[in-house]
């Protein structure tokens, strides 16, 4: 069995994807766009006006596959209950990363040193995604 994250964005993905390609160095690999749904239809209904939005993709970042969509196109996403967590090598990356994920987004937890950490915060960017950064002890 194999548990995989899945976010959807409802209406912002290709903005998403973009800012974690920038900021993360993400690489994306499928991308499919409501328009090309070859299931549309009554059983599979496309949201209206969704045509140009992203169905589903796939994006790596490191070592992780997330999976991303922007599902009903309803308007603002909303993620609350979870954290993506981002472990680095070094406190330059963990600095650089936090104010990257940042901009337009708002600090939960200032980055500060903790017993397990020689840097940890958390942060959510943009779209409310929650992101929590540690230094590797």
């Amino acid at each position: 069995m194999q548990v995989e994250t899945y976010l959807f964005f409802d209406g912002r993905c290709e903005e998403a994807l973009e800012f974690y390609r920038n900021t993360l160095g993400a690489e994306i690999g499928a991308l499919m766009r409501f328009k090309e749904n070859p299931a549309a239809g009554e059983d599979c209904p496309n949201p209206p006006g969704s045509e140009d939005k992203v169905m589903h993709a796939v994006l790596r970042i490191g070592d992780t596959t997330l999976m991303a969509s922007d599902g009903l196109c309803a308007g603002q996403p909303r993620f609350q209950g979870f954290s993506l967590s981002l472990a680095v090598q070094d406190e330059a990356e963990a600095e650089r990363l936090f104010a990257a994920l940042g901009e337009g987004g708002q600090v939960q937890m200032p980055l500060a040193k903790t017993f397990w950490s020689p840097r940890f915060g958390i942060v959510a960017d943009r779209f409310g995604v929650s992101w929590m950064i540690s230094v590797a002890a």
